[in-house]
């Protein structure tokens, strides 16, 4: 895949990474701060050089359908295309300075992944639509050794991006932050009508899909806004995609915000169950992220914070009922 067109009448490029077509002249970087016109093609600034690189539970992506249990090599770069106020990693995703000393190439970040015991990749901390280009050069060699891929994404993904990911992503969680676009567009400069269109596109490609919403109390928790994201997931994607509400603590520029509630994320939790969806999970707050069987509700997984402590499922099926449960776990 090509990740820019050219323009030569305006000779600018056109990047096609993200929704924000970003056109640029020679010596421009788009909005994310770091792909670049050099020589009229696109230069992705930080390919190999992450900034941030951990093992974690992959429960902590939050995917709770995707091999559970296991860890994932998990990394990010400098940059993003949002501009969110509440942002927990700003310091990586604001910032526009590429650390050229430290360079991990494709084949060793896979290395890395086999060598920590870690079953997945996920590309996370920062936006990783922006530096698509090294994301997929490591997914396609994970792939071949058998780790999965993993985007935690914002959802403003190009639709020729998202059919290109088909062939090497396995699983995605994207951010539905809100459900009013003026929101989207005023305050953390993206759009809603793209992430819609992504998430819907996921799912048509075979992506395994989970949304996070990050519940700001007066921001986006209207019953009203609930019940809409709600029903565009049941309806749109399959009352089996899983929902997380996370509770919103205060960071970055929102620091005199306040804390969500729990009542705030059970109300959010009843409204999603209401609109039909089988697997509701509460972040950020001390409850338990069970997985129970839509059908016979035995309890199929039991965690711990991020921690399972239990697995019961037999290759993806209830023990008790026999009901296929949602997901990828093998």
């Amino acid at each position: 895949m090509n990740y820019y067109e050219t323009i030569p009448e305006k000779e600018k490029i056109k990047c096609i990474l993200c929704q924000h077509y970003c056109q640029m002249k020679e010596g421009q970087v788009g909005v994310c701060g770091v792909n670049k016109n050099e020589n009229g093609a696109l230069k992705t600034l930080v390919y190999g050089h992450p900034s941030a690189l951990n093992v974690d539970p992959v429960e902590k992506k939050p995917l709770y359908h995707l091999l559970p249990g296991t860890t994932a090599l998990s990394f990010g770069t400098v940059g993003c295309n949002f501009k969110c106020p509440f942002c927990q990693n700003w310091q990586i995703s604001q910032e526009h300075t590429v650390d050229e000393s430290v360079y991990i190439s494709p084949e060793k970040m896979v290395d890395l992944a086999l060598e920590n015991g870690a079953s997945s990749i996920a590309y996370t901390y920062n936006e990783p639509t922006i530096f698509y280009p090294y994301a997929k050069d490591i997914g396609v060699i994970a792939r071949q050794k058998g780790l999965k891929n993993i985007f935690v994404t914002n959802g403003f993904e190009t639709p020729e991006v998202v059919k290109d990911m088909a062939s090497w992503l396995d699983a995605a969680n994207v951010d539905l932050k809100s459900w009013d676009d003026a929101y989207y567009k005023k305050v953390l400069k993206g759009g809603l009508e793209a992430v819609k269109e992504t998430l819907k596109g996921m799912v048509k490609e075979g992506i395994w899909v989970e949304v996070t919403t990050l519940l700001i109390e007066g921001d986006n928790d209207s019953d009203e806004d609930l019940e809409a994201m709600a029903s565009f997931i049941a309806n749109e994607l399959g009352v089996h995609v899983p929902w997380h509400l996370s509770a919103f603590h205060p960071d970055y520029k929102m620091q005199d915000h306040e804390y969500t509630k729990l009542q705030t994320l059970q109300r959010a939790s009843d409204i999603a169950k209401k609109a039909g969806l089988l697997y509701v999970y509460m972040g950020n707050v001390p409850v338990h992220g069970d997985t129970y069987c839509p059908d016979c509700g035995t309890l199929l997984i039991d965690r711990t914070g991020y921690a399972v402590t239990k697995n019961s499922l037999i290759e993806g099926h209830c023990p008790k009922c026999g009901r296929v449960i949602e997901g990828v776990w093998k």
